[in-house]
């Protein structure tokens, strides 16, 4: 019987090891718990008081690279060399998430990866802000989808990447359209539900051009060196689409945007075909 100890034990230290690690990993994400904060005024919880909440989350007062900002055009730099963003997505299993401060769509596995500059992120989850966190030119739009990825690699500075997607009121979104009887039936609670396989190339960008720059989670703790892609083009839903979101939720986060912050003399890149000719604007 002694001889079964040891692997007992090393098997057990194992398991710590693992506990340990993943809640390292999990404290560069964003806060699920969302009793710990919120967006309202007065509240004593809201985005002007996430840097006092908690230590860890100083990064929400002091950080110099927060996020959501205005993509202002005179600030942008076009760059043509950033390239079109390589996406490798692939249908995977999900579940659907209301974390009270927002609707997650959340990947079992991973929904395939990007690639930027040479590392690849994998795709763990979505979510929506209502009203969008990111505007251009002072403009704020209607929703504004996050796509999370993650990076495994060790050698990778920036361990996350966000793709952001801008919607106005128009015609239906159709990726939203497919969960929407999902999330009616976790509306106004912390449940989730397993909604089987969904594609994520479902989600349109439908664009050759977006924005770049670096930032952070804009929920606490607010994680600096995050890289940040927005799309340059404004997809459309409907008030019926949005409204599911903002009711679906609860009722301090029916408006669950951060304000914007300083841009602090960060650099603004656009990625634009050399052979498209129009300008900024458009």
């Amino acid at each position: 019987m002694k001889n079964l100890g040891k692997p007992i034990s090393t098997f057990g230290l194992l398991c710590l090891l693992l506990v340990i690690l993943n809640a390292r990993s999990a404290a560069s994400q964003e806060v699920e718990d969302e009793r710990e904060f919120d967006y309202l005024e007065g509240s004593g919880k809201g985005p002007d008081h996430w840097g006092e909440l908690h230590e860890e989350w100083a990064a929400c007062k002091n950080g110099d690279m927060q996020s959501p900002i205005d993509l202002l055009n005179k600030r942008v730099q076009v760059i043509p060399a950033l390239g079109r963003m390589k996406r490798s997505y692939k249908p995977s299993i999900a579940t659907l998430k209301n974390r009270g401060h927002d609707i997650a769509l959340q990947w079992v596995g991973g929904g395939g990866s990007i690639n930027i500059n040479g590392t690849d992120y994998v795709l763990q989850q979505s979510h929506w802000h209502s009203p969008s966190e990111h505007t251009i030119n002072g403009r704020r739009f209607d929703l504004e989808l996050h796509m999370v990825h993650v990076t495994s690699d060790t050698k990778a500075v920036n361990k996350i990447a966000v793709i952001g997607i801008l919607y106005k009121i128009g015609r239906p979104d159709d990726f939203l359209s497919e969960l929407m009887k999902g999330i009616w039936s976790i509306a106004d609670s912390k449940g989730e539900v397993n909604v089987g396989v969904v594609d994520p190339r479902h989600i349109k960008i439908g664009s050759r051009k977006y924005y770049r720059y670096m930032g952070s989670l804009t929920v606490p703790p607010c994680t600096q060196g995050v890289i940040w892609t927005i799309n340059k083009k404004v997809r459309t839903v409907t008030r019926g689409q949005v409204k599911a979101l903002r009711v679906a939720v609860h009722d301090y986060a029916e408006e669950n945007s951060r304000p914007l912050q300083l841009l602090n003399n960060r650099n603004i890149q656009l990625y634009r075909p050399q052979s498209l000719t129009r300008d900024l604007v458009n």
